[in-house]
């Protein structure tokens, strides 16, 4: 795991054997560092608006899901200011009283 902060700190290990590393030199640095651990295998990008934006103006998107929840949070930020292309296309939608799902692919 690798965590986007502004914080430098040693990695922490937890039980079972995940180990979280703290970046503090961009998104740039943190998904490098995660495509050369996960060799072959994908990269899944979690976090807020800000590490999504960054996500999409790198272009490293294939797939995207929204969870949204009707709950007041007072303020935020928004997720795609700033993002001129989305370039994605719903594929999947799951809803119930407490919450909506949009699952998103890279449109061909």
């Amino acid at each position: 795991m690798f965590v986007l902060t502004h914080h430098a700190r040693e990695p922490i290990e937890m039980e079972g054997g995940t180990v979280f590393h703290f970046v503090t030199d961009g998104f740039d640095a943190a998904y490098a560092q995660a495509r050369e651990t996960a060799g072959e295998h994908g990269v899944d990008i979690a976090g807020g608006a800000s590490t999504v934006r960054q996500a999409l103006a790198a272009g490293v998107v294939d797939e995207l899901t929204l969870d949204i929840a009707p709950v007041l949070l007072a303020a935020g930020e928004r997720i795609f200011d700033g993002v001129d292309a989305f370039g994605m296309e719903p594929v999947e939608v799951l809803h119930s009283p407490l919450a909506t799902h949009i699952r998103y692919r890279r449109a061909t």
